[in-house]
């Protein structure tokens, strides 16, 4: 039998100490782990210094009603119900279409099972008891435990868990446990209706203690990469961006440039202060064409007159960058540069990252049709977290006739702050991730809008809010789905909108849709008919709406009812449909984008 010569976990989790330290292997297979707490699995059986026996070789008793598998009843990915993949090693289940796979034969086992996954000792897990909800627990060390629960009977496989709340203990195994993450202590829809005081006070404990245990594991990790000099994952720097296969890069003739009024004898030609109309207009003026000549001051992505930064590695985010000097709000920090592709060869990426659980993205929208990946190829952007209060922004310049990512400072940022701007994160089927940021208004996943309303700490004085209109806004988040297709009107399978509050539910079929809409999808009632953009007003009959700037002329207030509607659908106007109605011809319907 091959001996693996690497620990496992460290593998998983791309730790330095793979290359390092003692080893202890299992007897029965060829699995190897450091001898540590931190890295041999939960319910392993420690036999030597050198060897142990791995919870694969578990064994479930029969007629033990702890040792069956069992699986949660929604999708890791969406949350929802309904036709579920299951793992047959660990209760995830997700949608086949939320992982954009085909139906598999024969037994199924998720990414993290297939990577060699378990749970480890002091992790924060929910627990599957008999019919109790799924309870929040910390798996335990079988030598911190107190001794007549050591005398339980218990085989290779199982750990103890202590449960919070109630402070009990059970043995159990990894099909009966799936890991806690951030935020899902108020994840009820997971959780069932009804929270009695005890389960309350579980989920209180375990996001404390659930928060404690990575603050332990972030201090660890940057002490580890501190000790060992770890660098940045490996990639190429380059200063433009390079197009790859069918996509071009335009180049302007000189003609079609625009050219502004601003003069050499100015006090600040084409400044940030002047009233130079191409930087108005987020034009980048041309060396060539600009009558201000080599006094021009609005030719920073060409002379690439970045702010000096330094990658740098964060306590809780992984690798940041910060800058080394101060920065005033509106200065150019840097321009976002990498490898220009298609949206085909961007959804081929994406797939291949999941299929070989890659986790880290750095792909940018330049246009409708082209997008930034700076994960192979890139510059000291790439490195810039996300955050939900950023202090930099991206900005859309046209640069000789072709757009241009540029970073913008958003506040005044002094010197050794990191510097993050905000992902607006389309989630592509890899479920929510966990925002870390720690801003007042963090939504908690990426992806997700920040709050509104952040807690204000002037003098310890907190926002106040009626009483009447909190009840309006718990009505609105919690408003019912409708029953019937917002586009047809006719009842059946409904494909529903992920935005909250918005109860609106639809027929794939009537939004061209040729599968399930994986991850947090939005409805084509929130973004603009003509371009795409976050719409402002809404016709109440059909999905037809439209942003500030192309609503003009397209909705109408019916002198009937008053509602909002468009053309189409206007009591009073000359042929007008009944809702759901639509004519012969099929209009154009958006696509998911």
């Amino acid at each position: 039998m091959a001996f693996c010569e690497f620990c496992l976990k460290c593998v998983i989790f791309m730790s330095f100490l793979f290359y390092t330290g003692r080893l202890t292997r299992c007897v029965r297979c060829p699995i190897a782990y450091h001898a540590t707490d931190y890295c041999i699995p939960a319910g392993s059986v420690i036999l030597a210094n050198n060897s142990i026996l791995c919870p694969n070789h578990f064994v479930p008793r029969k007629g033990c009603r702890n040792h069956e598998h069992v699986n949660v009843s929604w999708c890791f990915v969406c949350s929802e119900g309904g036709s579920l993949l299951c793992c047959e090693s660990c209760p995830a289940a997700f949608h086949r279409e939320c992982l954009n796979i085909e139906m598999p034969e024969g037994s199924w086992f998720c990414n993290d099972c297939r990577a060699g996954r378990k749970p480890h000792y002091k992790e924060v897990v929910w627990v599957k008891v008999g019919r109790y909800r799924w309870w929040p627990a910390e798996v335990s060390h079988p030598k911190n435990i107190p001794e007549n629960i050591l005398r339980m009977r218990h085989d290779v496989g199982e750990f103890p868990v202590l449960f919070f709340g109630s402070n009990d203990y059970l043995w159990t195994y990894q099909a009966r446990v799936f890991p806690y993450m951030e935020g899902d202590a108020n994840s009820k829809e997971k959780m069932g209706k009804g929270v009695d005081s005890i389960y309350k006070k579980a989920l209180e404990e375990a996001a404390v203690r659930f928060k404690e245990l990575q603050a332990e594991k972030e201090l660890r990790q940057l002490q580890e990469d501190r000790r060992n000099d770890k660098k940045p994952p490996p990639y190429k720097h380059i200063k433009v961006n390079r197009p790859i296969g069918k996509v071009q890069i335009i180049t302007a003739d000189l003609s079609e440039i625009p050219r502004c009024n601003c003069k050499a004898t100015d006090e600040n030609p084409c400044g940030m202060d002047s009233e130079c109309i191409n930087r108005m207009l987020l034009y980048e003026c041309h060396p060539q064409v600009c009558p201000a000549g080599e006094q021009c001051q609005n030719q920073r992505f060409m002379k690439r007159e970045y702010s000096q930064v330094e990658i740098f590695r964060t306590l809780s985010r992984g690798w940041g960058l910060r800058c080394c000097h101060d920065i005033k709000k509106g200065d150019f920090v840097s321009e976002y540069v990498g490898e220009v592709i298609d949206e085909e060869e961007c959804r081929a990426r994406i797939r291949h990252a999941q299929e070989n659980d890659i986790g880290n993205f750095y792909m940018l929208t330049l246009d409708k049709d082209r997008i930034i990946d700076a994960g192979p190829k890139g510059n000291e952007a790439r490195f810039m977290n996300h955050s939900c209060q950023p202090n930099c922004e991206t900005q859309k310049w046209t640069v000789s006739g072709d757009t241009r990512v540029g970073l913008f400072a958003l506040v005044d940022i002094s010197a050794g702050t990191e510097l993050t701007f905000n992902y607006n994160l389309e989630c592509l089927g890899n479920g929510k991730t966990v925002c870390k940021c720690g801003a007042p208004n963090c939504s908690g996943f990426l992806g997700v809008r920040p709050k509104n309303n952040p807690p204000s700490d002037d003098k310890g004085r907190k926002m106040k809010k009626r009483a009447h209109m909190k009840r309006r806004q718990q009505q609105e988040l919690t408003k019912e789905r409708e029953d019937e297709c917002f586009s047809c009107g006719d009842g059946g399978q409904m494909v529903s909108c992920k935005r909250p509050g918005c109860p609106k539910v639809y027929h794939a079929d009537c939004l061209n849709l040729t599968k399930r809409p994986a991850g947090r999808w939005e409805c084509p009632w929130h973004q603009c008919d003509l371009c795409g953009q976050e719409a402002a007003s809404f016709c109440e009959m059909c999905p037809s709406s439209y942003c500030v700037e192309h609503r003009d002329g397209m909705l109408f207030i019916s002198k009937l009812d008053g509602r909002l509607s468009c053309s189409e659908h206007d009591p009073c106007g000359p042929e007008p449909l009944e809702p759901g109605e639509i004519r012969e011809y099929v209009p154009d319907v958006k696509h998911e984008s």
